[in-house]
């Protein structure tokens, strides 16, 4: 039974850490540098604050700037729980004060952590899992800015060229971007002509070459006028069509590596096998459960943390059909 309770309300540059004893007093409330010696500090003193008893530590991130303070915890052997923001949030309701601060967050994070009995402990992800969550982070990130710039790209291009703008999927068609690196004008492309087009286009390996060229002069033919945006505008789709080039190198090579590090993985083959699930997927799979499923008791656990578990809709009925409690003994202990 642990002697005190800590709560840390983690941030990036600080952390706010408030401890209470059995009755809920606060024992101790400060705000913490989250660099390393500034956290020992803390976490020696929070163990003598205990009289010898158990500390309780309970955190709202698990990850980010929570990393190397969960790390020091673990060295330190000392039991963490995760308590969700979306907890904190709900129970900062039942307390006194409408005001949001770090020290009443924190406050709430230990009291939770002290009443509650149904709060997972932090567990320290493998290698691989740690890597393939920073990797597929950061694809995601990439996929944004991809999307971003090609909508930049379909609004600057309605500015001046629209026939050509709605000719092709650029989110799909590699070759369109490719012609837009050299020909973003109307005038261009009449010059060219779709032979020639044809031509260029399969000498830098584009698949359907003849199609996209003649469906970029179809789209110079239907416009004869120069728009005011011309100039300025067509500088701008070339610039953005190189940008989305390197963009889609990037992920290539973010893939590769994802790839290589699901691999890794004892567990990656059994993965690859379920129907739907490829190398991306499989290290998102992985990432999430911390590269095992040791923090799941059940199958069905882990159902409802992935939010496939049936729920009551109304008082008195249940939508869905409850499953039986089952062990992960089917699982691969590769797995577990």
């Amino acid at each position: 039974m642990p002697t005190v309770w800590a709560g840390i309300d983690a941030g990036k540059r600080t952390h706010h850490c408030v401890v209470i004893d059995h009755e809920g007093a606060v024992l101790w409330s400060a705000k913490i540098g989250n660099d390393e010696t500034a956290l020992l500090d803390m976490i020696a003193f929070v163990i003598e604050l205990a009289s010898d008893g158990e500390v309780c530590w309970a955190t709202d991130l698990t990850d980010g700037g929570a990393a190397l303070l969960i790390a020091l915890l673990a060295a330190h052997g000392q039991q963490l729980l995760y308590i969700p923001g979306r907890i904190v949030h709900h129970a900062a309701a039942t307390y006194r004060g409408d005001g949001k601060t770090d020290a009443k967050d924190a406050r709430i994070i230990a009291d939770q952590a002290r009443m509650r009995t149904d709060l997972q402990p932090v567990r320290i992800a493998n290698q691989v899992a740690v890597d393939l969550r920073l990797l597929t982070s950061h694809r995601l990130d990439v996929v944004h800015d991809r999307v971003r710039a090609i909508n930049r790209l379909r609004a600057v291009m309605l500015e001046y060229f629209p026939a050509l703008e709605r000719a092709f999927d650029y989110k799909k068609n590699k070759a369109a971007l490719v012609l837009l690196s050299h020909y973003a004008t109307p005038e261009s492309l009449r010059r060219i002509g779709a032979t020639r087009l044809a031509a260029w286009l399969k000498a830098r390996g584009c698949r359907n070459s003849s199609g996209v060229a003649k469906s970029a002069i179809d789209a110079a033919l239907e416009q004869t006028t120069t728009l005011p945006a011309q100039a300025v505008g067509s500088a701008l789709v070339t610039k953005l069509a190189a940008t989305i080039a390197a963009i889609d190198e990037d992920l290539a090579r973010i893939d590769a590596q994802i790839t290589e590090h699901v691999a890794a993985h004892d567990g990656a083959q059994l993965l690859l096998t379920m129907p739907g699930f490829g190398p991306v997927l499989a290290a998102t799979f992985i990432a999430q459960i911390g590269g095992s499923l040791e923090a799941f008791e059940n199958v069905d656990r882990l159902a409802c943390v992935a939010g496939l578990a049936p729920v009551p809709r109304d008082s008195g009925r249940i939508n869905g059909n409850l499953h039986r409690p089952r062990s992960l003994a089917r699982f691969p202990g590769h797995l577990r």
